[in-house]
């Protein structure tokens, strides 16, 4: 999965800051926090990319992460999660994330999440007109 791109959207790379809470008894970054590491990289990349009066009118819900470990986290690294967009079928958006501390892989994370109105809390189909901020321009 690492350094295969199997969509064309756009990527988007979020810093994630280490906490010294995310620190387990082992002295490395607790398996919980990339969930909370991902949930955030995700909800930024929204926020990003879609148009402001689409972020304020739907929220996001995580309904399952696949989570391969690679190597441990420490608390002084330098870690960032890569996001991208891999499909939105309906009300649910595909994720993969890469979390990376510079060329080495940390983690791989695919997940997938439901849309939902912001107002009814209801699931929510995304427009094409939206999904389109998350792909670069045609030609």
């Amino acid at each position: 999965m690492t350094d295969i791109v199997t969509s064309t959207a756009i990527p988007h790379s979020f810093p994630i800051g280490i906490d010294p809470a995310d620190i387990d008894f082992m002295g490395h970054v607790n398996n919980a926090s990339y969930l909370k590491w991902v949930q955030a990289a995700v909800i930024s990349h929204w926020q990003r990319l879609a148009p402001a009066d689409a972020v304020a009118s739907h929220l996001w819900v995580a309904l399952k992460h696949e989570i391969t470990y690679r190597k441990p986290a420490f608390l002084n690294d330098e870690v960032i999660a890569t996001v991208l967009l891999e499909k939105v079928q309906g009300a649910r958006a595909f994720y993969e994330t890469i979390i990376r501390r510079g060329e080495d892989v940390l983690a791989e994370v695919r997940s997938s999440w439901c849309c939902l109105d912001a107002e009814t809390l209801r699931p929510a189909r995304l427009t094409e007109s939206v999904i389109e901020h998350f792909y670069p321009p045609r030609d």
